[in-house]
């Protein structure tokens, strides 16, 4: 969740760390801190605050001189946003610097043996349990510190250290919480995601749990928290540094919006195999013997992975006539759930590194499930643990709420319920329907995003909701729960969705002329069941917007969607109601790319 980044080598530190944090901004934060040294003058020098990067840079001063440094965006966990409360972290000699990512189960412990010992806590973080213990460790060297430490610690860590007695490098370790590091000419890098990086080097290495490394200016070194070599090749990252830039859009969730179509494409190319009607997937690491002793499908994901989890399980359970569904990943991990050999676990995270689908992964792995991940970031934690999986290949998404990854992520899913589908019972006919489908789906979402300015209109009309109802059917109704997180998460409106079904089982209490409805009504076998359900609204006085394929007559307003395969339409029918929480939020005033409490990557539990 929160933001590391650190640099070794011979620029100025201090300006490299600043950027490094603003390019991680997205990642969500209320605190920031950085601490500089040089091999010349090894003192640590540190500044913190309470705020926005730019408050931290309002008060580094002129003199802040450093070739080595670390930096910090703080989520709070333990204690408030503060200045005190904000990362590094110090120890009372003021040679001992900590930024951590993550949550230390057993701080509370640790930190009452520590006070007991004369130690003085000048923070409520978690965190500055570590200061301490490595500060107070007798070891000699400090990798050996760090390990020491390390191995008194229950919960996840990502933490890079430095130590003025050891002015010549930087000791990062990883467990739960990416570490990242880049190799550039005379200089090393670490972060906690690459958006750090890119503008310095593409050549990066990445941590896996239980790795520790150390970084000097002209070499790095990686090795196990038990002192073992490790062997760590780079690799180089598709993105470019211009990937973060806003491309003169406003906002990064407008940009990421409008780069839809283009996303989708990517996610397509190269995959359609028109001669025999399916896809080529070899990322799945699954032949087509393996694939039909498939008996069930589990998709785990968490907010909108886990949304986009189950429109690929209604794909899947249409195409490939498995049984499919999908559940949260932080549900999953800790209901003893039975794992079946005969089941394809998929886990679905935009980062490749969330917490709780990472740890289900690893759970399903120790019982010995057959997992594949569905992620966007090459190399990441989820990408590796799995046993294959399909990079959805929507570029970097900066916004912490997640538009066109979710896109892609449904588009992935369509792939693989065809490619399943095509090596069971799904015939030639209808593999060529699918694919024609596909097809359309980028100048489809273009024609879609041109409707902007008319729900740009209608977002200023809902804006004046204090609460929202989401409805939808069958293939309708992840839609609705995705456009319902959509705009809680970006307008803070409140905001629900229930199966259309539902209604006359409870949500009908709500309905009144101050709580407007939002259905989704695609044009297949439920349409009618669907218009039904608007009628049960209109007699109790409630207002509709419909987003359907045709002009809905018990609906006050409806936004056409362009009509695909009835298995794609969810796919299509999610976008204009991305524009409508996006407007909703614009209205409103909101910080858009940045909403409160929130996070890109959820990196804790």
């Amino acid at each position: 969740m929160c933001g590391i980044v650190g640099y070794i080598g011979k620029r100025d530190v201090a300006p490299l760390l600043l950027e490094g944090l603003q390019r991680l901004e997205y990642r969500g934060y209320d605190s920031a801190g950085v601490v500089v040294s040089s091999p010349k003058a090894p003192a640590l020098k540190m500044v913190k605050a309470k705020g926005r990067v730019r408050d931290l840079e309002a008060k580094v001063p002129a003199r802040f001189k450093g070739t080595t440094g670390i930096a910090h965006t703080r989520w709070a966990t333990h204690g408030a946003p503060s200045d005190v409360n904000a990362h590094p972290h110090l120890d009372a000699e003021g040679k001992v610097a900590v930024v951590h990512n993550g949550i230390i189960d057993n701080a509370a412990d640790l930190r009452r043996k520590l006070e007991a010992d004369g130690v003085e806590f000048l923070s409520e973080t978690d965190t500055e349990v570590l200061v301490h213990l490595i500060s107070r460790s007798q070891a000699e060297k400090l990798e050996d510190k760090v390990r020491e430490t390390l191995r008194l610690i229950e919960g996840t860590y990502g933490i890079a250290v430095l130590h003025a007695d050891f002015p010549d490098r930087i000791v990062v370790a990883r467990n739960g919480s990416p570490v990242v590091l880049g190799i550039g000419e005379k200089e090393m890098f670490v972060a906690s995601d690459i958006a750090a990086l890119v503008t310095h080097t593409r050549q990066i290495v990445t941590l896996d749990d239980g790795e520790m490394a150390t970084l000097k200016a002209d070499d790095f070194r990686t090795y196990t928290t038990e002192g073992t070599r490790t062997t760590a090749e780079p690799t180089t990252v598709e993105w470019e540094a211009a990937s973060y830039d806003m491309g003169g859009h406003d906002t990064y969730m407008h940009k990421e919006i409008h780069e839809q179509a283009d996303a989708v494409d990517r996610v397509l190319r190269g995959r359609i195999d028109d001669r025999f009607s399916t896809v080529h997937l070899g990322g799945l690491n699954l032949d087509a013997r393996e694939a039909r002793q498939i008996r069930r499908v589990k998709i785990l994901g968490c907010g909108t992975s886990y949304h986009a989890g189950m429109i690929g399980a209604q794909m899947i359970e249409e195409l490939a006539r498995i049984p499919a569904d999908a559940e949260p990943a932080s549900e999953f991990r800790y209901r003893n759930a039975v794992v079946d050999p005969d089941t394809l676990y998929i886990a679905v995270s935009q980062s490749g590194e969330t917490y709780d689908v990472l740890a289900a992964v690893q759970e399903l792995k120790r019982k010995g499930a057959r997992v594949l991940g569905v992620v966007n970031v090459v190399g990441s934690a989820i990408a590796r643990e799995a046993d294959g999986g399909i990079y959805v290949h929507a570029g970097p998404e900066v916004c912490v709420v997640s538009t066109k990854c979710f896109t892609n992520t449904t588009v992935a899913f369509a792939l693989l319920a065809l490619h399943l589908g095509r090596t069971r019972d799904l015939s030639v006919r209808d593999g060529k329907r699918i694919i024609e489908g596909l097809r359309k789906l980028p100048a489809q979402i273009a024609e879609m995003l041109e409707q902007e300015e008319e729900i740009k209109k209608l977002a200023q009309e809902y804006a004046e909701a204090r609460s929202m109802l989401f409805i939808g059917r069958v293939r309708g109704y992840p839609v609705a729960r995705e456009a319902s997180l959509k705009l809680k998460e970006v307008s803070y409106i409140h905001a629900e969705a229930y199966p259309a079904s539902e209604l006359k089982h409870g949500p009908l209490a709500l309905i009144e002329p101050a709580l407007p409805t939002v259905a989704i009504v695609p044009d297949d076998d439920l349409l009618e069941k669907n218009r039904a359900a608007m009628e049960e609204i209109k007699a109790r006085s409630g207002k509709i917007l419909a987003v359907a394929h045709q002009h809905q007559e018990k609906a006050d307003q409806t936004i056409v969607v362009p009509k695909n395969e009835d298995e794609l339409d969810p796919i299509l029918m999610g976008i204009p109601l991305q524009l409508l929480a996006y407007h909703t939020a614009l209205a409103l005033g909101r910080d858009i790319d940045k909403p409160r409490n929130l996070a890109k990557s959820v990196t804790v539990e």
